[in-house]
C-alpha cells in the first residue's frame, strides 16, 4: 500500500477529471484538482465552473435498450458520482438524461469542495515533473493548452492527433413563434419535451442552398477528413448530398404535424437547455457558419424568425492521444508510468464516456497504490468493450474518437431475434457480468479500502 507521502495531482476539471477526483477521494486518497481556468482560457467554455457543459446539455437516452442507456446503468452499479448529480440537475427531455447546465456544474463544485480529501488550485500546468511518490492524471480534454499538448507529445515521443468538433446554437424559448411548432418525441415515446419545426421540401431545399452557399469561419488547418463524424458541421452535412440532412439531424421519421396529421419532409428539433425550460438547444446543428450568417439562415426556420440567440455555434480544433500506441492498459504514459489519462484525450466521445474514463483510470491508480492488480472490466459490459477493448485495438492505423455503442459488444452465444430484443439481452448480460466482476475479492477490496 503506497505511503502517505503518495501525491495525486489530477489536471483538467472537466467531467472526467471531476469524476477522477470523486473517486480518488471515495477510495482513501488526498488529490490535488488542478483547473487551469480562468488563469488559462479555451476557444470554447464559458466561465470557470468545473465540469462545465460546453456543447450539447444531453447525457442521451435512459432506455436500458440502447447504449447510452447502458452506460448509465453501469455506473450507477461503479457508485459514478457525476450521474448521480445530473439526475438531481435534469430538465425535461423525453427518453434522455439533460441537465440544467449551471445547476450541473454547481452541484459538482459542491460535492468537491464537501469532501476534506480534495484541494482545488487554479493554475496551468506546463510540465509535468516525474517522481515515484507523486502520480498525474491527465483529464484536460480536446482543448488541452498548447504547452500541455506539447508536454505530452514530448513524454509520448510521437505527435499527438487531432480532429475539429462543433458547437451548436441556443435560444430563448419565448422567442420562439408557438404556434409554429409543435411538441413531440419520436414515435411517441416518453414526454413530448422536443420542440419541432416542420419543414416541407421546398423550404428544406431552399434551407440546404442557403447552408452550402454559406460564409464560413475560415478554421486554421480545416480538413474535412479530420471531422469527427458524430459532430459533422450542418453545413458540411448539407454539402454531401441534397437529401443528407433529411436523413441525418433533420430527418422527419416518428413525427407527425398534429396540425396536418402527416409527417413533414424534415424537422428542426429544439432540445430544452435548463431546468427552467427557457432555453433550448438546435439538435444537430454544429456549425462553422460565421456568425451573421448563422442568425440569417437559422430564423428562416419556420417558428425562429424572431429566435434570440443566447449562443451561436463555434468550430474548434480537439486535441486526443494515439491511445493503442501511446498508453499502457492503466492509461499510464508508456515509459512514463507516474502520467496517466483520463476522458475525451483519450479518445473516448462523449459526455457519460469520458465520466466513465475518468472513474475506471482512478480505480487504476487506486488499485495500484493499494498494491491490488484489478481483473480487466468485463468485455460484455460496454465499459470493458469501450475502454479496454476499443481503445486499445490497433487494426486501423490511427484511432478515432468512439462513443459507446452496442457493435463493440461481442454476440450472444445463442440469437435473439428483434433489434429491441437483442439490445435488451445485451444490457441483462452485461449488468450480469459487472455484478460478477464487482463481486470479485480485488474490487470488494477496493472499494471497502481504509484511507490511504
Amino acid at each position: 500500500m503506497a505511503g502517505t507521502r503518495t501525491a495525486i495531482s489530477v489536471v483538467g476539471g472537466g467531467l472526467a477529471g471531476c469524476e477522477a477526483t470523486l473517486q480518488l477521494a471515495r477510495l482513501g486518497f488526498p488529490v490535488t484538482l488542478v483547473e487551469m481556468r480562468p488563469v488559462a482560457r479555451t476557444p470554447a467554455h464559458r466561465t470557470d465552473d468545473l465540469a462545465e457543459i460546453v456543447c450539447s446539455n444531453s447525457l442521451k437516452s435512459e432506455d436500458p435498450a440502447t447504449a447510452a442507456g447502458l452506460l448509465k446503468a453501469e455506473l450507477e452499479r461503479f457508485g459514478c458520482r457525476l450521474l448521480a448529480i445530473a439526475r438531481r440537475t435534469s430538465v425535461p427531455a423525453g427518453a434522455a438524461l439533460a441537465v440544467d447546465r449551471e445547476l450541473f456544474a454547481a452541484g459538482v463544485a459542491a460535492a468537491i469542495a464537501a469532501e476534506p480529501r480534495i484541494t482545488v488550485r487554479r493554475q496551468e500546468v506546463r510540465y509535468l515533473a516525474e517522481k515515484a511518490d507523486h502520480h498525474w492524471l491527465i483529464a484536460t480534454g480536446p482543448l488541452t493548452s498548447p504547452s500541455l499538448q506539447n508536454e505530452l507529445s514530448r513524454l509520448a515521443g510521437r505527435e499527438g492527433l487531432h480532429f475539429f468538433d462543433a458547437i451548436a446554437p441556443t435560444v430563448t424559448l419565448e422567442s420562439v413563434d408557438q404556434a409554429q411548432v409543435f411538441r413531440a418525441a419520436r414515435y411517441g415515446r416518453g414526454d413530448p419535451d422536443y420542440l419541432n419545426a416542420p419543414l416541407d421540401e421546398p423550404g428544406y431545399r431552399r434551407f440546404c442552398a442557403e447552408l452550402v452557399a454559406a460564409e464560413k469561419i475560415a478554421v486554421p488547418d480545416f480538413d474535412r477528413s479530420d471531422l469527427f463524424t458524430g459532430c459533422q458541421p450542418l453545413e458540411e452535412i448539407a454539402a454531401s448530398g441534397p437529401d443528407s440532412l433529411a436523413f441525418g439531424p433533420l430527418r422527419p421519421v416518428g413525427l407527425t404535424d398534429p396540425r396536418t396529421g402527416r409527417r413533414p419532409h424534415a424537422v428542426v428539433q429544439l432540445r430544452q437547455e435548463n431546468q427552467a425550460g427557457t432555453l433550448f438547444g438546435l439538435v444537430g446543428f454544429q456549425t462553422r457558419l460565421k456568425h451573421g450568417e448563422q442568425k440569417r439562415i437559422f430564423r428562416q426556420i419556420p417558428g425562429l424568425q424572431r429566435a434570440e440567440f443566447v449562443r451561436l455555434g463555434q468550430m474548434h480544433r480537439n486535441f486526443y492521444l494515439d491511445t493503442p500506441r501511446c498508453l499502457d492498459r492503466r492509461f499510464a504514459l508508456r515509459g512514463h508510468p507516474t502520467v496517466r489519462l483520463a476522458g475525451q484525450i483519450t479518445g473516448v466521445e462523449g459526455y457519460v464516456e469520458s465520466i466513465a474514463s475518468g472513474l475506471a483510470t482512478a480505480w487504476l491508480l487506486a488499485a495500484e497504490l493499494h498494491g491490488l492488480a484489478l481483473p480487466a472490466w468485463p468485455v460484455t459490459s460496454l465499459t470493458g468493450a469501450l475502454l479496454g477493448g476499443f481503445l486499445f485495438d490497433t487494426t486501423s492505423e490511427r484511432l478515432v474518437p468512439m462513443n459507446a455503442n452496442f457493435g463493440l459488444l461481442p454476440p450472444l452465444p445463442d440469437p435473439v431475434r428483434g433489434k429491441r430484443q437483442r439490445r435488451l439481452a445485451l444490457t441483462r448480460r452485461a449488468l450480469q457480468d459487472l455484478e460478477s466482476f464487482l463481486n470479485r475479492p480485488e474490487l470488494r477490496q477496493l472499494l471497502a479500502a481504509p484511507a490511504a
